[in-house]
């Protein structure tokens, strides 16, 4: 291929009201909800890397929907959330979530996903008064295979296929040119066409996922690129939030699942609906064992619930002394549900061990099959993955968003619920920070809340025209860099992936993973790091930013993986600002400030803030006061 065929795209320009950038469940739930209120006088365009029917985190599917509250009322859903985050949690934003979710759940019901019911009310929709099969007190058991096709659909047709471009890989947010600190516009390339897209719009969405592959994997050799959380969710949302300047949250903490090792299978349902227990290799409830360590660390004692990283916190212990591996006793769990059943639901039963994998998690059934496992007779290794950044399950990074009217503080609201310090930015699901546990209903339901919001933002602010800062000609060529790396220089050695005057997005990735395992807390030091430790991470960041300028794309693919990796970088080193800022260990099992190893409660419960200047290129951080909000309004229960 030349260089003219491939490094000078057509330039398309497209204008629009709304611009969602993301097609997972907080993109559909806002292209759904928007559309109720936009009528015919606001404009919606969604726009996605991949394809909305298997996009995002649900793009395999789920066997369960996490978040569904029901009986339960959104103050105790509140409790728990900050209880799992040990603490610090924006209960303006959580109880917003918490208020809605199940409205969503029933919408999914309605648009045709099989949910189980309870045997007396076989054939009720939830809304009508069906009980759901609780794996959990917050957990419904679903047929998910196809649950993200389901809510995909019903996105589509809300605004239109017309309107949902897919394919086109947003890699940079434009501020406007006349008013300071309002977003424009954003600017991608198609990865299957030749086509450079510009958007200009009045109100943007930057729902574009998490952050996964910036630590070095478990998976390695012939499992490489398996991982717990979609490989496609290269940390965009916070780069691109950040690169503009947009205020981050609590960006210092991280999600390390404890998951079936190889496979990454989830969990839950394991623990939830077959009761099994996970031990050491001795057969020693770790939880129990370590109780008396955990109580160090609030919120244990109030919890009704040992916080996720506190049940990492205790696994670790034992694996580090000697009593690994962890394993999961599904035949003892299985044995003791068979007890009262009969042959037949006996089979049934192991079906259900099977499809909990077929269903969200083909790989894991994969693993089970290769390696001769049989839940019923075979117990499974457990192992803590490598971290995570995310705002949707159990973690609680991302952007600082204003929050609802009727309950936020005013220091926590500045006009339109779930937009950020950006003016016309608004983000939910992964985006939104200092929240969590919203998993696929919740954040479908926060995009619906922020989809509302952007409509009363446009309709408030209908007279703005969009100007773009910057020469789109230059940026352009910024975003094809790679491309002109390569032409110029592939020729100059005989092996083209060996070049000294550029480096391969692959190999770029694989410098940054390692920066990030052994001087940030990744699993080659057991989640461990120092303030000296994280000097070097940080400086050896500095020095893959300035090579940065050196990736290089042979291709269309190429391209995105180096976008992918260059948006990696800076959800990095936000993170790793972030822990370094944060003089305590707050999260143990998720990492561990060795050279402050406790929890200080006095100054540091608070949230950590931070602020790239998109002027001069000057990272600030603070701290921001925390309210226990819930507590004040509905006074103190457990958890």
């Amino acid at each position: 291929m030349s260089e003219g065929s491939f490094g000078n795209p057509e330039i398309v320009d497209i204008e629009t009201d709304i611009l969602i950038v993301g097609g997972g469940m907080a993109a559909c739930g806002a292209a759904f909800e928007a559309k109720r209120w936009a009528g015919d006088n606001v404009k919606i365009t969604l726009v996605d890397k991949a394809a909305m029917d298997r996009s995002g985190a649900v793009a395999m599917g789920l066997s369960a929907i996490n978040t569904y509250l029901g009986e339960q009322k959104p103050e105790d859903y509140c409790r728990m959330v900050s209880a799992d985050l040990m603490g610090i949690t924006r209960d303006d934003l959580v109880y917003d979530v918490g208020r809605h979710v199940d409205d969503s759940v029933h919408l999914f019901e309605e648009w045709g996903l099989p949910i189980w019911k309870q045997k007396e009310t076989e054939g009720v929709p939830l809304k009508d008064g069906g009980k759901p099969v609780r794996s959990g007190r917050w957990q419904i058991m679903i047929n998910g295979e196809g649950y993200k096709t389901i809510v995909a659909e019903a996105a589509k047709k809300s605004i239109g296929i017309e309107n949902c471009m897919e394919r086109i890989f947003i890699v940079k947010y434009l501020l406007d040119q006349n008013e300071d600190n309002r977003i424009a516009g954003a600017v991608g390339f198609s990865v299957r066409e030749h086509k450079l897209y510009v958007f200009r719009a009045n109100a943007i969405l930057n729902v574009a996922g998490g952050c996964v592959n910036i630590f070095r994997p478990r998976s390695v050799g012939e499992g490489n690129g398996r991982t717990w959380y979609p490989v496609w969710n290269a940390g965009s949302t916070y780069a691109m939030a950040a690169e503009v300047g947009a205020e981050l949250t609590m960006m210092e903490n991280r999600f390390v699942p404890a998951r079936f090792k190889d496979g990454y299978g989830p969990v839950g349902a394991w623990f939830l609906l077959f009761k099994s227990k996970a031990t050491n290799a001795y057969g020693e409830d770790y939880v129990v064992k370590n109780a008396d360590m955990l109580k160090a660390f609030a919120p244990y004692d109030t919890a009704a619930v040992v916080p996720t990283c506190l049940r990492n916190h205790a696994m670790l212990k034992e694996m580090k002394e000697g009593r690994g591996p962890i394993f999961m006793d599904t035949p003892t769990a299985m044995a003791k549900l068979a007890e009262t059943m009969t042959p037949q639901e006996i089979k049934h039963l192991e079906a259900e061990a099977w499809e909990d994998f077929l269903d969200m998690c083909i790989g894991q059934a994969g693993h089970w099959a290769g390696m001769n496992i049989r839940p019923e007779t075979t117990k499974s290794e457990l192992m803590p993955t490598e971290p995570y950044l995310l705002g949707s399950h159990s973690g609680c990074c991302g952007i600082w968003v204003s929050g609802p009217s009727d309950i936020a503080p005013k220091e926590w609201q500045w006009g339109y619920n779930r937009m950020t310090t950006v003016k016309g930015l608004f983000t939910a699901g992964d985006g939104v920070g200092a929240s969590g546990h919203k998993f696929s209903s919740g954040s479908h339901a926060e995009g619906r809340i922020a989809g509302k919001e952007m409509v009363r933002f446009c309709k408030d602010h209908a007279g703005f025209k969009p100007a773009l800062k910057g020469d789109i000609g230059a940026i352009a060529e910024e975003i094809y860099l790679p491309v002109r790396n390569y032409f110029e220089h592939k020729d100059k050695t005989t092996a083209e992936d060996i070049n000294p005057w550029y480096i391969t997005p692959k190999m770029f990735q694989m410098r940054l993973q390692k920066y990030m395992d052994e001087y940030v807390a990744g699993t080659s030091t057991f989640y461990q790091t120092n303030k000296i430790m994280l000097e070097i991470g940080l400086d050896h960041l500095r020095m893959l930013k300035e090579d940065s300028k050196n990736l290089r794309a042979k291709d269309l693919h190429e391209l995105m993986r180096a976008w992918e990796n260059y948006h990696r970088m800076w959800a990095a080193e936000a993170h790793l600002r972030h822990i370094l800022f944060r003089e305590e260990t707050r999260y143990p099992g998720f990492f561990y400030r060795t050279d402050f190893p406790d929890l200080n409660e006095a100054e540091w419960k608070c949230f950590v803030n931070s602020r790239h200047d998109p002027v001069t290129g000057e990272w600030a951080m603070k701290k921001v006061p925390h309210i226990d909000i819930v507590e004040k309004f509905y006074g103190g229960q457990k958890h």
